[in-house]
């Protein structure tokens, strides 16, 4: 059974914007279309553009439930699926020492005893629910097979108990930053999309919308110099949400436009890498953005 959030493209472009997430066309098209077809939507694109903020978006703008795994390395079916309740189970048989084992087996591998993680979890409400698998590509490839069962038939088997399946399918939201390469099979299971910069205006309207305060002028100041330091050779550019750290730093210092001191002192708010503050300082023309 599919979600049916939304009714058209434009409802998830203005229920997404009601929450504070400006969505291009492409991002409502392919929201619609997930949540239409029932499929996993695969997000992919550098840090801080987004990501993450439109499963959150998707998850306010229907008043669904939120079930988030966050993917690290080391991440494994206990974490991302189920467990036994050990102790629990440890008890029940310390309290039953006059029974055979198989009269304590089928009591201890039941409901009562099992630990539902974010993927089982999601599976099992039935309730409308957003499932967000965090940096995917965090995760070791034997996490990835788990994923196929579970995103390509949204159901999930635990030995003791039998399949289960999805009553209502959650809207799944996958993302990752291309720190390793996601298998074919997992691919063929999402849909995709990639959220990459946004362009000039877009990145003006959002922190426009993020930082009301700040004047217009300087809000175009501080979106200019953003894509200026984009195009240099960084270590790390300035994702979207560190532009809107930056103009919410300029509105707090009182400053009514961006000079050389202003922005030598506050490019740490921009920049993490102390050779990229150096050459940004080298080659940041002001009069030029």
């Amino acid at each position: 059974m599919t979600n049916g959030f939304f009714d058209s493209v434009d409802d998830v472009a203005e229920r997404l914007a009601a929450t504070g997430y400006l969505a291009s066309p492409a991002i409502a098209t392919t929201v619609f279309l997930a949540d239409r077809l029932g499929k996993p939507l695969l997000v992919e694109g550098p840090a801080g553009v987004g990501k993450t903020q439109l499963a959150k978006a998707v998850t306010e703008a229907t008043g669904a439930r939120l079930v988030r795994l966050q993917c690290y390395e080391g991440v494994d079916e206990a974490r991302a699926l189920y467990e036994w309740n050990h102790a629990k189970q440890l008890l029940r048989i310390t309290a039953g020492r006059g029974e055979s084992w198989d009269e304590a087996r089928t009591d201890i591998f039941s409901e009562e005893f099992l630990l539902p993680r974010p993927l089982l979890t999601a599976i099992r409400s039935e309730e409308p629910t957003v499932l967000l698998v965090d940096e995917t590509d965090k995760a070791d490839v034997e996490v990835e097979g788990l994923l196929l069962e579970v995103l390509g038939d949204f159901q999930v088997t635990v030995p003791e108990l039998g399949t289960i399946t999805a009553v209502r399918r959650p809207f799944t939201v996958l993302t990752s930053n291309a720190g390793r390469e996601l298998s074919e099979a997992l691919r063929r299971r999402c849909l995709f999309l990639h959220i990459g910069f946004p362009e000039e205006e877009l990145e003006r309207r959002i922190v426009a919308l993020k930082v009301p305060g700040l004047d217009a002028a300087l809000t175009a100041s501080v979106v200019r110099v953003a894509g200026a330091l984009r195009a240099m050779d960084l270590r790390k550019v300035p994702s979207v949400s560190e532009t809107i750290d930056w103009a919410r730093t300029l509105l707090a210092l009182g400053a009514d436009r961006l000079d050389e001191r202003v922005v030598r002192e506050t490019l740490g708010v921009l920049l993490k890498h102390q050779d990229d503050i150096v050459r940004a300082g080298a080659e940041l023309d002001l009069e030029a953005v």
